[in-house]
């Protein structure tokens, strides 16, 4: 059975020439419209955008040069006013799946991979704060285990890291190494100190997520050995509690997920398997009042490994890939208004 592990051990040439065709499930509808902006300067995917004193921003990630995959320090914004792209200073090491995380006060990048000499990846557990006045980066306190592929999301001075990848065991050599967590940290940016809270109802690793209400939303997914998921979990802080919510339409791992209008907005990611392999095209809306699903206008460019970030009238989609694994690293950068 072909998993994402050989898809990654597959050469970049070799996935060009196969057909990779994305998926929409069901009818279309044309609620929402899509609309294409400036492209980011490269092409990137892999990455974990934060809105960040009114601008985006993109850091980290992978890019591929030839046949090989290729960890990135690079940094740029994006100004959502005057649809322009500008280069900042490079995190200081480079990372693919670091998560950038802003709480109103600072962004944050944490955790992702560092690859090796002989390509492996070694899972890291840094946080680097970002000074954006002086735009330098400082480490600040590490977590207390390495993480990646996680959803981290920001509530008041609280970063929250739930699930994603761990190590198993004393061995983090490579990508082999790492299996599913269901683990859930917390940094408070203030007192820069880390603690546990309830764990998630299930490991997973590529999910994505939103806060709303005040209540985090971890949607969608894969697992090492099962494949998609398409569970809905929600986590109320005050009471340190989860819950189960309805399930996405369709399982999509490696997808993206922003909140926009009190609404958790889910698209992308990628399949692989016995059905076959591809990215999804769907756009979906929950609403968390009556715990349903809508299907929305699909992407105009299906993508997995992209980054989601909501200024609250229009939810961003960028970079990623058009094909499974690292084919087809895109630098597009498209945005949903509900309209």
């Amino acid at each position: 059975m072909m998993n994402r592990r050989s898809f990654l051990q597959t050469s970049t040439w070799a996935l060009s020439t196969m057909a990779i065709a994305p998926r929409v499930l069901g009818s279309t509808t044309s609620t929402g419209d899509w609309s294409r902006l400036a492209d980011i300067p490269y092409p990137v995917q892999e990455i974990y955008p934060a809105l960040f004193a009114d601008h985006i921003h993109v850091a980290g990630g992978f890019t591929v040069q030839g046949s090989a995959v290729v960890a990135t320090d690079r940094h740029v914004r994006y100004s959502i006013g005057a649809d322009r792209w500008e280069a900042r200073a490079p995190l200081p090491a480079a990372r693919h799946h670091p998560h950038l995380v802003a709480n109103g006060e600072a962004l944050y990048a944490l955790g992702g991979f560092h690859a090796d000499a002989a390509g492996d990846w070694v899972m890291q557990g840094q946080t680097w704060r970002y000074d954006g006045e002086k735009d330098r980066w400082e480490a600040v306190a590490d977590a207390p285990e390495p993480h990646a592929e996680t959803v981290c999301l920001a509530a008041g001075a609280d970063i929250h890291v739930i699930g994603g990848r761990t190590p198993r065991g004393s061995s983090n050599a490579g990508w082999q190494d790492h299996g599913d967590s269901a683990r859930h940290l917390v940094f408070d940016t203030a007192s820069r100190q880390w603690r546990r809270a309830a764990p998630a109802p299930s490991a997973r690793n590529s999910a994505a997520g939103a806060v709303i209400g005040g209540d985090l939303y971890v949607v969608g997914g894969r697992t090492v050995t099962g494949g998609n998921v398409a569970d809905l979990d929600v986590y109320d802080m005050r009471e340190d509690r989860w819950r189960q919510a309805a399930p996405l339409p369709q399982a999509q791992g490696g997808l993206a997920a922003a909140a926009l209008a009190n609404r958790l907005i889910a698209f992308g990611g990628e399949f692989f398997g016995a059905e076959g392999f591809g990215v999804h095209g769907n756009t979906w809306c929950y609403d968390p009042d009556s715990d349903r699903w809508e299907p929305l206008t699909p992407m105009l460019t299906p993508r997995h490994g992209l980054g989601a970030v909501s200024d609250g009238r229009r939810v961003f989609a960028m970079g990623g890939a058009t094909g499974v694994a690292t084919t087809g690293t895109s630098p597009i950068l498209e945005a949903l208004s509900l309209g």
